[in-house]
């Protein structure tokens, strides 16, 4: 008995070392399997380090023959179920994540016992998938139990109603407006302006929830709104909707004004990141919106999880309205990036201040002047910079002839950072 302990202590040494693949594959198993899992970048991150997590955990557990009574779930496993609960996700989705974990598991580890003597390798396989399953069902037990008591709380809190209804608003069935504006105490009959905001700097839920009422306050000074709406999405994130004074495209109007919400600047040491949609009339309006915010928040995730240069911190959908079109196919983006900017498209510090250099020479007109006020610069530097660019792309100046397809891949970098550049460079 000894010597098969031994054995097990030995894979899952051998599994440790090749972790890294091991939640590299889970990861992206479990969001091409599970639709309600493959969410947006904050959820993905999540889902990443509860994987990591419970892999470590499962390895020790192996190694170091740990009291099934004394095994605890990883933090990050218990926040994530919590997170799922107060998304509205079924539980049901976590558990199948936990078995195709456990699948993947075993497949990676049986993968690693072909140099094991014959005589060995059946006791070994049968110890594993003994243990294995006593880990996924104690963890599987915790998670459930976690996610339940949060589910319940959730549904029980103000948020939760709130969050209830705006998911029913949001899917696009039938819904009683009336019940619901008088559930939300929010006009859906307004102009409405969609905004999902979440935090730029670490901090705790409860901080999270004054930072949002700060941004609540300074948006609706700024934009005379009628009403605000805030909802938390889970303790990480919430959705803000503002119902403005008057019809959308009015003279007046705040989404035709300079304090448009494009424009709408962040409060002076806002710790908060926020994705804006366009102003929108009526119940179509307040789903647009909000969606439009969703993608762009999708796409500041895209570029902070890149490795790109810090996203501003409050971005319209005007801004990026072409890059959220198109961002949902990354691998497409990628290749679109790098066929039109050719070598312009390679993941150097050099290559990126060319990039932007001649992006907002294209975007101010081809003029030198301009461009150099914008960046700063001498306008001889800005000249030799986009001499220096101009020629790195496929057919050199040739391409800036019909500029349309660089300055989208421009504007695609710029926005989407080194996910959509060139690999291997």
């Amino acid at each position: 008995m000894e010597a098969q302990r031994a054995l097990v202590r030995q894979v899952g040494d051998r599994v440790r070392e090749s972790q890294e693949a091991l939640v590299e594959g889970l990861v992206q198993d479990i969001r091409a399997q599970i639709g309600a899992l493959d969410q947006e970048a904050a959820a993905r991150s999540l889902l990443e380090a509860s994987i990591t997590e419970n892999v470590v955990a499962a390895i020790n557990f192996l190694r170091q023959g740990i009291d099934p009574d004394q095994l605890e779930a990883p933090t990050a496993a218990l926040a994530y179920a919590r997170v799922l609960a107060q998304r509205d996700v079924p539980q049901s989705a976590l558990i199948r994540a936990y078995r195709i974990g456990h699948q993947r598991f075993l497949d990676h580890t049986f993968a690693l016992l072909d140099d094991l003597p014959a005589a060995d390798r059946v006791p070994v396989c049968v110890e594993l998938v003994r243990l294995s399953g006593q880990f996924i069902d104690l963890i599987c037990e915790q998670v459930g139990r976690a996610y339940e008591r949060e589910r319940d709380r959730w549904v029980a809190s103000r948020s939760g109603v709130r969050q209830r209804w705006v998911t029913d608003l949001l899917g696009g069935g039938p819904v009683d407006r009336a019940a619901a504006a008088r559930a939300l105490r929010y006009p859906l009959d307004a102009v409405h302006l969609a905004c999902t905001l979440w935090p730029a700097t670490r901090m705790t839920s409860f901080d999270l929830v004054a930072a949002v009422d700060d941004v609540r306050a300074h948006a609706v000074s700024a934009l005379r709104a009628r009403a605000a709406l805030v909802v938390p999405t889970d303790e990480y994130e919430a959705r803000l909707w503002l119902a403005l004074p008057g019809p959308p495209n009015a003279p007046d109007s705040p989404s035709t004004s300079a304090s448009a919400p494009g424009y709408l600047g962040a409060p002076e040491g806002s710790p908060l990141h926020a994705a804006f949609g366009r102003p929108g009339a009526g119940l179509g309006g307040f789903r647009t919106s909000a969606r439009q915010a969703a993608r762009i928040r999708e796409i500041l995730g895209t570029r902070l999880g890149s490795g790109a240069a810090a996203a501003p911190l409050w971005v319209h959908y005007d801004q990026a309205a072409p890059v959220a079109l198109m961002a949902g196919d990354l691998p497409a983006v990628r290749d679109f990036v790098t066929s039109t900017l050719g070598a312009l498209a390679a993941a150097g510090a050099r290559e990126a201040v060319l990039r932007d250099t001649l992006r907002i020479f294209l975007d101010r007109h081809r003029g030198h002047a301009a461009t150099a006020r914008a960046m700063s610069l001498h306008r001889n530097s800005v000249q030799y910079r986009v001499h220096r660019a101009t020629a790195l792309l496929p057919r050199g100046e040739r391409d800036l002839a019909d500029d349309f397809n660089v300055r989208a891949a421009l504007l695609a970098v710029h926005w989407l950072g080194e996910a959509v550049l060139a690999t291997g460079s």
